[in-house]
């Protein structure tokens, strides 16, 4: 059996060697189906996108899972079974959506009867840290809260979806420090790292054909598996340790976070439902504002990063682990680097 560093290392490269593998496959098919994002009054994009990105980010990660199980590495953990099946329902949700537009009170309808199903299967917010005395035991509150947090995230990265590599920079910045910090807290959750950085890669190879101007956009497929385990690996590994680090996710997300409720307000106070789409979210408002896309999406990212850096800095994260993590990112990078330059020359 492998170790569970050794399984770190190869999940997340293997997720990138395969979704630089996919993504074209997925840019191919979508082209010949006709199943692509075509430009309208509130996109920006031009010409026709593949929009069924979540595919390769999906594929990358599941197919990852499953090779390490085939090199005699048995991940077991506490929702483990829920993050990979509900994971998996969300992407089938968004893919659907993808190609057939659901009901957008229909399609939260069904996310909130996944997140309950994950829930019932252990992935919650059993306590709350106070710093000013025991900790809070949420009792019946506990089913609310995590539904809020896993359905709440997982259309945040959805709503910042909308220029070229926000969410997909966001999403590996995201999984990455989840990744980090899920192993260093007491007690570890190295379950929920192995799964946060197979995603790590899958997302660093789907962003390579990504970044403006993309080739494929992540749709809501992609979007939403995205959230959803961005939500739930941040609950198994870093909400459920409990402490005051409880609430580094805040800070980690804090990107999606305050547009989804900046946007669900906004729309809210003008009568309307929170879930229809419009053209003024917080990227919206930097490219009205002159930034080009680019731009929008290096202050966005640089936001996220330095939140991520800080909290990781605020576990301590002076160990062992910081050369195996640097060696990895440096390794991945790499590679990317590789990849884009490959792309432009073909």
């Amino acid at each position: 059996m492998i170790q569970l560093t050794q399984a770190h290392i190869l999940g997340a490269i293997i997720a990138y060697l395969l979704g630089v593998f996919i993504v074209p496959i997925v840019i191919y098919f979508s082209d010949k189906l006709g199943l692509v994002d075509v430009p309208n009054e509130r996109k920006i994009h031009k010409g026709k996108i593949s929009r069924l990105g979540g595919i390769s980010i999906w594929l990358s990660v599941i197919l990852t899972f499953l090779f390490l199980v085939l090199l005699s590495y048995y991940p077991t953990g506490e929702g483990l079974s829920g993050i990979i099946t509900g994971g998996s329902l969300m992407f089938l949700l968004g893919l659907i959506d993808d190609i057939f537009c659901l009901n957008a009170k229909f399609k939260l309808f069904l996310q909130i009867t996944i997140a309950t199903t994950v829930i019932l299967l252990g992935v919650r917010i059993d306590t709350i840290f106070n710093p000013f005395g025991n900790d809070i035991e949420l009792g019946i509150l506990s089913y609310p809260i995590s539904l809020l947090w896993i359905v709440g995230i997982t259309n945040a990265i959805n709503f910042i979806d909308g220029i070229d590599g926000l969410a997909g920079s966001v999403v590996t910045i995201s999984s990455l420090a989840i990744a980090i910090i899920s192993m260093v807290t007491t007690p570890s959750s190295p379950i929920s790292a192995l799964v946060a950085f197979i995603l790590f890669g899958a997302m660093l190879a789907f962003l390579t054909f990504n970044y403006n101007p993309a080739k494929i956009f992540m749709g809501d497929s992609g979007a939403l598996f995205a959230g959803f385990m961005l939500s739930t690996l941040s609950i198994t590994g870093i909400m459920s340790t409990g402490g005051s680090l409880m609430y580094l996710p805040f800070l980690i997300l804090i990107i999606p976070i305050v547009d989804v409720a900046y946007s669900s307000l906004r729309r809210i106070s003008k009568g309307k439902s929170p879930f229809v789409a419009d053209s003024e979210h917080i990227h919206h408002k930097l490219l009205h504002h002159g930034f080009s896309q680019d731009l929008a999406v290096l202050t966005l990212s640089s936001v996220s990063l330095v939140c991520a850096i800080v909290a990781i800095i605020i576990t301590g994260f002076l160990n062992k682990y910081i050369i195996f993590v640097i060696a990895l990112v440096l390794i991945l990078f790499l590679l990317n680097a590789v990849s884009k330059t490959i792309k432009k020359n073909s």
